[in-house]
């Protein structure tokens, strides 16, 4: 009783005007009556809008009565989806489905047209919940769930900040705060040349002036003296948009109108793999016959596109797969089928769809390789050779784990650390690492001096370390060892001549043997 008086008295502090009244919730004892007009019900709580703005009820204190009150026997939990068809076409109908199975459910899926779906969920008695799709954009996805017309938006980006304005604007609160961001896949966009095409190896930069048109021969890459045929998938496509994002507008260019397009990967792989001369962006799962661009970095680093660097997130052009969640309460099938998306039975559907699973994988010491010897190379005063020899005596034994924390700015973790620290606490309360010892391990790019740096990399390996001991609240910690180093700049990734090698130096790896 106490908790729905709070929250009439909280209301009272954003009131809004109600066009029309179509429920009246009374508390049990009569207490407490609010009237207003019927928002949602999730089989467990009402959503009202009322005199004092909207007000979130729990169904088990409060009686309905109206013409808006759900019929509670035959209640379906309406669940409405909106976003990229790189997670719409594919991954979302196989998850739903291997979803619905686990739960002891049939699915029926009704197609509308190529844009609209429904998948219907029942048991034995009655329909349980309708899972709508409209597969569209990224861009849609975010404008349908600030509009309240998706209950979760598919994306394949962190929204613009216009799109976080807007969302404030709308009432919607932040949509990059707490868990309304979950990262459920990685896919990976892949630059693919012909076999016999010498060239495997690029800069983003020499990327973007390819496909914005500035670089127009094989000679200027040290290649043969050819013209460049660049090949793309089409302009509404999800890889067009994700490329003109993260590659063409940080240098202030857009993509050359004479490029030829495809309506599928498939065709352009092959397009691309039959001419020597051609160049295609395609995606990790789509290579085909090609042979994939290598990232190179002007310090001599380069990132190769495979599934443990997309897992790490050490390949600058991985494509985390997002569902992004309202800042309301969703129906429990919702909610329940979000959780799904997080455990070992969806990694297995997601391996399967051609994605890559955030399965928690390790590698060797040896796996450093030539990350340790440019290391070794560049040794001097900002990283003496005794440090490099320290890292090496502590890292040595032990293998690294896929899951890799990253910071936005300063010790702030981006949208996949927070979930890569739900994961790996899950990972810690079933026992997965018992007798084990842990070692959260600090790095830091080079901008600025060293001494800063290390001691920057220290706090994050020991925020980190705290998160995940705050966060595995069931795990028996008596047979786990946590404890944090830092390394600063000793260990780079990537080159720090770019704003994304910089932001992939700033990390947290986590060592175990």
């Amino acid at each position: 009783m106490r908790k729905f008086a709070r929250l009439v008295i909280a209301a009272l502090l954003c009131a809004a005007p109600v066009m029309a009244q179509d429920v009246a919730l009374t508390s049990r004892d009569g207490a407490f009556r609010i009237d207003g007009t019927l928002l949602s019900y999730d089989g467990e709580f009402y959503r009202v809008d009322t005199i004092y703005g909207p007000l979130t009820l729990d169904g088990e204190g409060v009686d309905c009565d109206g013409p808006g009150c759900p019929d509670l026997a035959s209640f379906v939990a309406e669940v409405r989806f909106s976003g990229t068809r790189r997670i719409a076409d594919v991954l979302l109908p196989a998850l739903i489905q291997a979803f619905a199975e686990r739960n002891r459910l049939t699915v029926l899926r009704e197609v509308v047209d190529d844009t609209h779906s429904t998948f219907v969920l029942r048991d034995a008695d009655r329909v349980r919940a309708r899972f709508t799709l409209r597969a569209t954009t990224t861009a849609e996805g975010f404008a349908d769930l600030i509009a309240e017309e998706a209950d979760i938006a598919l994306a394949l980006r962190e929204p613009r900040d216009t799109e976080v304005a807007m969302a404030r604007e709308a009432g919607s609160g932040d949509l990059v705060r707490g868990r309304r961001a979950r990262v459920i896949a990685h896919d990976g966009m892949v630059a693919v040349v012909a076999v016999d095409q010498p060239v495997k190896s690029l800069s983003l930069a020499q990327l973007s002036a390819i496909f914005a048109g500035t670089i127009t021969n094989w000679s200027a890459l040290g290649g043969m003296e050819a013209e460049i045929l660049p090949q793309t998938p089409l302009p509404d496509t999800a890889l067009y948009e994700v490329f003109q994002t993260r590659v063409l507008t940080p240098r202030n260019v857009s993509m050359s109108p004479d490029i030829q397009t495809h309506a599928n990967l498939e065709d352009l792989v092959d397009a691309v793999a039959d001419d020597s001369f051609s160049i295609g962006l395609t995606t990790l799962s789509e290579i085909g016959n090609a042979d994939p661009i290598r990232i190179a970095g002007a310090c001599g680093f380069e990132q190769v596109p495979s599934v443990g660097a997309l897992r790490s997130e050490d390949y600058p052009l991985a494509l985390p797969l997002m569902m992004f969640t309202p800042a309301r309460r969703l129906p429990l099938y919702a909610r329940q089928f979000l959780e799904f998306t997080a455990s070992p039975a969806a990694d297995l559907v997601i391996r399967r769809s051609g994605f890559v699973d955030q399965s928690i994988t390790t590698s060797d010491f040896s796996a450093l390789g030539d990350r340790l010897a440019h290391a070794i190379t560049r040794a001097g005063p900002d990283v003496p050779l005794s440090e490099l020899q320290r890292l090496v005596t502590g890292l040595r034994g032990r293998d690294r784990l896929s899951t890799t924390f990253r910071f936005e700015a300063g010790t702030k973790l981006d949208i996949q650390s927070r979930e890569n620290i739900m994961r790996l606490a899950r990972a810690l309360e079933t026992g997965a690492f018992d007798g084990k010892s842990l070692l959260f391990v600090g790095f830091s790019d080079s901008e600025g001096p060293s001494g800063p740096n290390m001691r920057l990399s220290q706090s994050r390996a020991e925020k980190v370390e705290e998160l995940i001991r705050d966060t595995a609240e069931t795990a028996d910690f008596s047979q786990i060892e946590l404890r944090s180093d830092a390394f600063g700049e000793a260990l780079p990734i990537a080159c720090d001549d770019t704003a994304w090698g910089r932001a992939v130096n700033r990390r947290v790896e986590v060592w175990v043997n």
